[in-house]
């Protein structure tokens, strides 16, 4: 299972990748970085998705906590089985680049999320989005 330092080299992996984070989207502080910062400051791109990442995982015009129309879930659920942020991930496209955020359930706060830059036209959207998903799930934070 791989910490911070592991899981953002493997992310840097990808074809295309420019630069990636895993920030707290409760103090806007970047856990750690590699790469490039889409606007030259790392602090500053953390702090900046921080605030995509927070206001999408609290306002309910994004995702209502009763969404009806879950087909993923299982009729029978009760609600522990439903725990956790009601949005997996994010993104965002840009005449550049794609920007990835996923949210990263910990057994503590779940305030974490993985942030990935792509090169428009050389990323994988879909192949990232699959990594992510991958590296958020095996993501060890102590």
């Amino acid at each position: 299972m791989p910490g911070i330092d592991e899981c953002l080299y493997e992310a840097m992996t990808l074809p295309g990748a420019r630069g990636a984070a895993i920030v707290d989207w409760t103090s806007g502080l970047a856990l750690g970085s590699v790469g490039d910062s889409p606007n030259g400051d790392y602090e500053a791109t953390a702090a900046e998705t921080a605030e995509v990442a927070r206001a999408a995982a609290e306002y309910q015009a994004f995702a209502p906590v009763d969404d009806e129309d879950d087909v993923d879930r299982d009729p029978g659920a009760d609600d522990a089985a439903r725990k956790g942020l009601p949005v997996e991930d994010l993104m965002l496209t840009t005449r550049s680049g794609f920007h990835l955020i996923r949210y990263v359930e910990t057994t503590f706060d779940s305030s974490v999320f993985l942030y990935l830059w792509l090169d428009r036209h050389t990323g994988n959207l879909a192949m990232a989005r699959m990594r992510l998903r991958s590296l958020a799930e095996r993501l060890v934070l102590v």
